[in-house]
């Protein structure tokens, strides 16, 4: 590992520290070392907040040290005025001399332009260090500038025989069919704290009235998304409790929005769900992770609108069922978590 790369990995180290605060924007660590040693760091807390280059920065008790010193970056600083000033600038005011930086940013009103304006200004700048570590590091973000919607996860649990619901009586009671053990669901309650948004079905919401919320791991609730055409969830469901911001896409065009609870019309063709991820887009939610139904998980598989999906396969039988979503390929990871098997996919497209 060379000297840059020491400092880099340190940068990406602190920017996962954003991971449930950031989104919108990007997850971003900075480090300021000055003849190697390491005299300031920080990384972007929260989303309209100070970025991680201002908050490294002002970490550095003795600033007369900074026209000395080199700073690490884990995206290309922006070069624009957003919710907050450009940090290339910044960079420039304290004449940092030199500038190490991970990844550009994909963001077109960014792209380049800040590590021109730093060039421009006299700094050297480095790039590509630990380049495919920061493009992981920050997928989701980079996925809606360059896709035009969101990361999108899918996520699942099955029977060992293929199941991933069992056949429902007319009268019985609204609720999950267990199928995973208590370790996958503290898993996948960390896993919601880290997106910003949950969808579901129609079936699925009716069915089980989940409430779609991180009970198992401390963290932020995501946003609830609902696809209901006819509007058949009752009102009484948990997702419609006001606790937690929900949207509902549907065909009704008589269902009213609340402050909690927002009503999207739209129309049921073949580019449904394209329209509905340009509207999340639109609405500022980079990750979006389909926990069900069957349908609708395979209508993503079917039309290739996915990134990364979540399979687990139990120990239990259920002889007969709805059946689970089919994805054709391999795993690229498996993991084994008491009685269940945990297979990762990522589609690479």
């Amino acid at each position: 590992m060379t000297i840059d790369e020491k400092y880099m990995s340190r940068s990406l180290q602190l920017a996962l520290n954003g991971k449930e605060h950031a989104s919108p924007n990007p997850m971003v660590g900075a480090v300021v070392v000055h003849n190697d040693r390491i005299i300031g760091e920080g990384y972007h807390r929260q989303y309209g907040k100070a970025h991680a280059e201002v908050n490294a920065i002002n970490s550095v008790k003795n600033k007369s040290l900074l026209k000395e010193s080199t700073i690490y970056v884990s995206l290309e600083p922006c070069s624009h005025h957003g919710k907050t000033p450009p940090c290339s600038q910044l960079i420039i005011d304290h004449q940092i001399p030199r500038v190490v930086v991970a990844c550009l940013d994909p963001y077109p009103e960014v792209s380049g332009r800040g590590i021109k304006m730093l060039e421009s200004a006299g700094i050297k700048v480095t790039t590509g260090v630990l380049e495919k570590e920061a493009l992981e590091l920050n997928k989701e973000f980079f996925t809606v500038q360059l896709s035009n919607r969101p990361y999108i996860y899918l996520k699942w649990a099955q029977t060992q025989d293929g199941f991933i619901d069992k056949i429902r009586g007319e009268h019985e009671s609204p609720q999950p069919t267990p199928i995973s053990n208590d370790f996958s669901r503290i898993l996948v309650h960390k896993k919601r704290a880290e997106i910003d948004a949950i969808m579901i079905g129609t079936n699925t919401a009716v069915n089980d009235n989940p409430s779609l919320t991180t009970r198992y791991w401390y963290g932020k609730n995501p946003i609830r998304i609902v696809i209901d055409r006819h509007g058949r969830i009752p009102e009484n469901y948990n997702i419609f409790d006001d606790k937690i911001k929900t949207i509902v896409f549907t065909e009704n065009s008589n269902d009213k929005s609340t402050e909690s609870c927002q009503f999207i019309t739209l129309s049921f063709d073949d580019k449904l769900l394209d329209n509905v991820f340009r509207i999340l887009k639109d609405q500022k939610i980079n990750s979006v992770m389909v926990e069900g139904g069957s349908m609708l998980l395979q209508s993503l598989i079917d039309k290739n609108l996915w990134d990364e999906a979540y399979v687990e396969t139990a120990s239990i039988h259920f002889i007969k069922g709805v059946k689970a979503p089919c994805i054709r390929s391999l795993p690229y990871k498996k993991e084994f978590w008491k009685t269940s098997e945990h297979a990762v996919y990522r589609n690479f497209r």
